[in-house]
């Protein structure tokens, strides 16, 4: 409601008021510029979901499939970058960006952000891979499937529901990313997260305009959340069957 108050409204605590439409005008005016921001993250997310998802199916695959020497060093390895906090990254990525003359550009949050996805996309996909069984992969086998067909066609639409999972999660730790955007860009790269702060300004927040913004920036991940639902559902019910 408090979007479509104005300013003088959103202070007043009544479900009566006219409502009106310029906080969102304002949001994509060229004053505050709201569509870089809104281009920067939807580009950033989807970039990270683009090379997270196929690596870590082609790894959780492996790590499930064949027989690796250091299998259970490895899985704990990928485990154990999700014990280190995030905090702790902070200045050894913001000198390692700086070095190479990153700072400030959408390539830096997304290599951050695979840093973070692919790690735990392979945790999550790979639980439900272990429990798609090996016969139906060797039944393809013999009829003269190869190792892609084999991925593609019977593996993925069985592992679907987990694969989907993985995505959603994905999705939401890259959109709602703060503390290296903020410190990684200044004024090219600056994503929604952080252009939500904006509005704090001499006079305190303007809640009307922030409102307005914590709108449009939800819209994606609802949005998102309906489509996948359904695929999830299918993903649910199909499988490798013959």
């Amino acid at each position: 409601m408090t979007a479509f108050k104005t300013e003088n409204d959103s202070y007043n605590f009544t479900i009566f008021f006219q409502p009106v439409l310029d906080n969102f005008k304002f949001l994509f005016s060229q004053q505050f510029n709201l569509g870089k921001y809104y281009f920067n993250s939807i580009w950033i997310v989807f970039a990270t979901l683009i090379i997270t998802i196929p690596v870590s199916v082609l790894a959780a695959y492996s790590l499930s499939r064949f027989e690796i020497k250091g299998k259970q060093l490895i899985m704990f390895a990928i485990l154990a970058t999700q014990f280190i906090p995030l905090v702790v990254n902070l200045i050894p990525l913001f000198l390692i960006f700086r070095n190479l003359n990153l700072i400030d550009t959408t390539v830096a949050l997304i290599i951050v952000n695979l840093g973070h996805t692919i790690p735990y996309a392979i945790w999550l996909i790979k639980g439900f891979i272990d429990r798609v069984p090996i016969d139906t992969e060797e039944a393809a086998s013999i009829d003269g499937a190869n190792r892609f067909q084999i991925i593609t066609k019977i593996l993925i639409p069985t592992a679907l529901p987990g694969i989907i999972t993985a995505t959603v999660f994905c999705f939401v730790i890259t959109w709602n990313e703060f503390m290296f955007a903020l410190i990684l860009t200044q004024r090219e790269a600056v994503t929604l997260p952080i252009a939500l702060s904006f509005f704090n300004g001499e006079k305190g927040v303007v809640w009307n305009q922030m409102a307005a913004a914590g709108i449009v920036f939800m819209l994606p991940t609802v949005i998102f959340m309906l489509l996948v639902r359904k695929q999830f559902v299918q993903g649910m019910t199909s499988g490798s069957v013959k």
